[in-house]
């Protein structure tokens, strides 16, 4: 019975570390996600600004 105890809570431990990783990496991701769209709006504002400005 101990040995099913304590095997019940390293699974519960070790479930827990995989969901705490998965949610931080979840988060990390969401974050480089709006990075990448601000860098590529601004990169389309300099490219539409650069062909303004050549067009002239």
């Amino acid at each position: 019975m101990t040995y099913v105890v304590l095997l019940c809570s390293i699974f519960a431990s070790l479930a827990g570390g995989v969901l705490l990783a998965y949610g931080l990496c979840m988060g990390m991701f969401q974050i480089f996600r709006i990075h990448t769209m601000q860098v590529a709006q601004q990169r389309a504002e300099r490219n539409a600004a650069n062909a303004l400005a050549s067009a002239c």
